[in-house]
């Protein structure tokens, strides 16, 4: 029989590393609080016992502020038999134990590892080891000494016992206190915002400018496609078979594939982010902003992580402090562009834009101007931003390499799995008429199923169903925009004003099938499925309005979006005005209100002589007086 043994400490403690080292697991781990945001489940034998070990979210104490922490501080307390392995950081351990000694009431098997024991022997730190296990009566072990498994059989044979902190004063020597002068330097936000921006500036410019190392490796994989295997595919004899590899399977894996070395350079500038210690402070940095817009600084990993995955950028936002937070942060992301994106992007900035690093630096700048406009729309109570910054280091190549390999491997899979399957669908249906004869696209199976929907893009200057279909299959995964491109027309046929139009559309629509059923696990099934209805609405409409703007309709459309904004501004000044005066500006406002129905029904009154409209009219006056 499986013995659960449950890991637990502070965010950012090394919990999902130690998970990852007992089980082989590859949880996803990194120097940021609220990495882990759910129940990770893996199985490892210690001494002939078969254990669970699940990997939890952080506490920082049991009453828990967060979403992840009252799930972890439940997932605890409804498990009073399972032990427990408390991980605590070496330069934290006072502070932490205190939460092991609320989580140990009523008496449980447990140990501690401690955690980040180089860095803080080198900050003048120490800890009396064998000191401490005495005082608390459990095994202790340190996580890089190798000793864990030895301590894992100690703790399970022994008997449950409450831990008492007490009399630790002798047995640790706290490290230095205070701001490192890197830390002093990089809050200063005139100076830290411009770093931050510069280092986003060149993690586009590598990765996206003519030339540069992104460009380059692009280039590299546009040939192994078309020109290496392309070549062996000229020599395939049957038409049938030479179509299918060509248009169904090179021309439109490799316009996906060949974005891959981009879109790993984008994943490799977040680990980076986030492996460095970077993250924490930039959500310091922008805390008060997006404070104003009804965010908080902790948002800022799960926005940042939608440049890679919106997905799993939804699924971090339970690290938030509250629900109405969280729900803004999911409704902001689906306009993070994300790297399933970047390919259509691509694809249709030749269009527009010679250079395709501004285009698509337009487009990423676009989309986060538009997440923060739907944050100030959405905008509601917020809380003060309480969390530790994690330490300055230099990420640890091999770390940094397995994350990476891990993103380009999931990303692959992808590729090789659901995008395949939609191209080789949708190859079948768009060479082949009813009766399975090889034929023109315009009279294939897929033109007939679809002819009716090609005036969706007809305002945005592109009657054609090819577009509607390319658009619609986004959905399931926004690749297969690009792919259905390039197996359609090979590069885009329209002009630049409805390249760029359709490019606000893929940006503005709805998130792909995965990202909604994340959002549906956080949301609700019927919000999730709302929230995507009113965006791909909404992104219709802009895309027609871009494309009336760009064609010459901005001197009639640019007024009157001026005229909106300043009403919408002027809405809140007033909002705030009457803020300001507390209740008094509602009461005034409710009288003038009740006084002009009391007109009106009065002369219904008049008009139909009714008893029944007269008893509501005293009603109405009694509660005006009220």
């Amino acid at each position: 029989m499986e013995e659960i043994v449950l890991l637990v400490g502070n965010p950012n403690a090394g919990k999902s590393t130690l998970f990852n080292r007992l089980t082989g697991g590859h949880a996803h781990v990194g120097n940021w609080h609220g990495v882990t945001v759910d129940a990770l489940e893996g199985r490892v034998e210690i001494d002939g016992k078969r254990l669970k070990l699940v990997d939890l979210p952080g506490i920082y104490n049991a009453e828990g502020r967060s979403m992840e922490e009252k799930f972890a501080c439940r997932y605890v307390a409804e498990r009073p038999q399972a032990a427990l392995i408390f991980v605590a950081e070496c330069s934290s351990a006072v502070r932490a134990l205190s939460l092991l000694n609320v989580l140990t009431k009523g008496g449980r098997r447990c140990m501690l590892v401690l955690t980040k024991q180089k860095r803080f022997e080198r900050e003048g730190g120490k800890i009396d080891k064998v000191g401490l296990e005495k005082l608390l009566g459990i095994p202790v072990c340190y996580a890089e000494d190798g000793a864990i498994a030895s301590a894992i059989a100690h703790m399970l044979i022994s008997q449950p016992r409450e831990v008492q902190v007490s009399g630790m004063g002798a047995l640790y020597v706290p490290p230095r206190q205070g701001l490192s002068r890197a830390d002093n330097f990089i809050l200063n936000g005139f100076f830290g915002i411009p770093i931050f921006a510069f280092l986003l500036f060149c993690a586009f410019f590598f990765t996206f400018q003519e030339g540069m190392p992104g460009d380059i490796m692009k280039s590299g994989v546009e040939w192994f496609f078309t020109g290496f295997l392309g070549g062996f595919a000229e020599g395939i004899s049957s038409p049938i078979v030479k179509s299918l590899v060509q248009s169904g399977i090179l021309q439109s894996l490799g316009s996906v594939l060949c974005f891959l070395p981009q879109i790993a350079l984008l994943h490799l500038f977040l680990i980076l982010l986030e492996e460095s210690g970077l993250m924490s402070r930039l959500a310091v940095l922008t805390d008060g902003t997006l404070h104003k817009i009804g965010l908080s600084g902790r948002a800022v990993f799960s926005l940042l992580m939608g440049f890679g995955c919106t997905a799993a950028a939804i699924t971090t936002t339970r690290g938030l402090d509250d629900r109405g937070i969280q729900r803004r942060a999911i409704l902001c992301l689906p306009y993070i562009s994300c790297s399933a994106k970047l390919p259509v992007y691509l694809a249709l900035s030749a269009s527009f834009f010679e250079n395709p690093f501004l285009a698509v630096l337009l487009l990423y700048a676009v989309g986060i101007a538009l997440s923060m406009i739907v944050a100030l729309f959405l905008k509601g109570q917020t809380q003060p931003l309480a969390m530790e910054l994690a330490p300055l280091q230099i990420p640890h190549p091999f770390f940094v390499t397995k994350s990476l390999l891990f993103q380009i491997k999931q990303f692959i899979i992808k590729v090789a799995t659901v995008i395949l399957a939609f191209f080789l669908v949708s190859w079948m249906l768009s060479s082949f008429d009813f009766t399975f004869t090889l034929c023109a696209v315009e009279d294939s199976m897929l033109a007939k199923l679809c002819g009716s929907i090609s005036w969706v893009f007809a305002p945005a200057g592109m009657n054609d169903w090819r577009i509607a279909y390319a658009a619609i299959s986004g959905l399931i995964a926004k690749e297969n925009v690009a792919g259905a491109i390039a197996m359609f027309y090979g590069s885009f046929p329209f002009g630049a004003a409805s390249a760029f139009a359709f490019a606000i559309f893929i940006l503005t629509c709805s998130p792909c099938v995965s990202a909604i059923a994340a959002s549906a696990r956080e949301l609700g099934a019927r919000k999730a499925l709302l929230y995507a209805t009113l965006q791909t609405g909404s992104a219709l409409i802009l895309c027609y309005a871009v494309y009336f703007c760009l064609i010459g309709g901005a001197i009639w459309f640019l007024p009157l979006a001026a005229f909106l904004a300043a009403t919408f501004i002027i809405g809140i000044r007033f909002e705030k005005v009457h803020r300001n005066n507390r209740n008094h500006s509602k009461k005034v406002h409710r009288r003038h209100l009740c006084a002009g129905i009391d007109v009106f029904k009065r002369a219904l009154k008049k008009q139909r002589g009714s008893c029944e409209r007269r008893e509501g009219g005293g009603r109405l006056h009694t509660e005006t007086a009220r």
